[in-house]
């Protein structure tokens, strides 16, 4: 079985980390080996730290501070550790949790072997509801900052008052933007009560993944 090599970049309140943790999981029950590394140095008051052990628990290798380890409501522990740095050296398939914007693509500067992996694939997930990724044109502009982004993830809702149409209509303004992009739009997420009445795929034909909030819980 091929790993599968992933990293979620993406806007404040993207849903980077929900769709990060939610596909760990996915894929361990399926029956993937998986490391999920906590990379985001840039928004410490969400982090995997609250549920580290949950995962661990349900059989993901987490790397990640133990909240034990950091001192404060969050802000301590925000920088990388040496078994990070290391991380795409490991068997098996990875998921990056990676902090939002700019400031958090630039990680992979420090990760060995990231320009190296040939499975690594750097994922912007997208919500057409926030300001910065509103329009095609925004989203055009948005990932022109990111440095290498080699896909879009459709994650468009507004929290409780997320409908079909909304998260469809994400999924045709993503698809715009990757097809101008030149870059493939691999999903559309939202979670299952919505996901479930979409189907099991979008309006523009790409497959949909159910997502359970998890994150929610996590904030310091």
């Amino acid at each position: 079985m091929a790993p599968i090599v992933e990293a979620y970049v993406g806007e404040y309140a993207s849903g980077k980390s929900e769709n990060a943790v939610n596909r760990a999981i996915a894929l361990h029950r399926t029956g993937h080996a998986v490391t999920l590394v906590d990379l985001d140095t840039v928004e410490p008051c969400y982090t995997i730290r609250p549920i580290k052990r949950e995962l661990e628990a349900m059989g993901l290798d987490v790397v990640a501070w133990e909240t034990r380890d950091t001192v404060g409501l969050g802000e301590a522990g925000s920088v990388i550790m040496g078994s990070m740095r290391w991380v795409l050296r490991r068997k098996g398939s990875i998921i990056m949790d990676i902090g939002y914007g700019v400031h958090g693509a630039r990680i992979f500067n420090l990760i060995e072997g990231a320009d190296e992996n040939p499975y690594l694939k750097i994922i912007a997930v997208i919500n057409m509801s926030r300001p910065f990724t509103s329009t095609v044109e925004n989203i055009l502009e948005y990932v022109s900052t990111l440095g290498r982004v080699d896909a879009l993830l459709n994650n468009t809702h507004l929290a409780e008052e997320t409908t079909v149409d909304i998260v469809q209509k994400g999924a045709r303004g993503i698809a715009e933007a990757a097809h101008q992009l030149g870059l493939p739009m691999i999903a559309t997420s939202a979670v299952t009560e919505i996901a479930e009445q979409i189907g099991e795929y979008d309006c523009m034909g790409n497959p949909v993944r159910k997502i359970t909030r998890i994150m929610p819980k996590t904030f310091w």
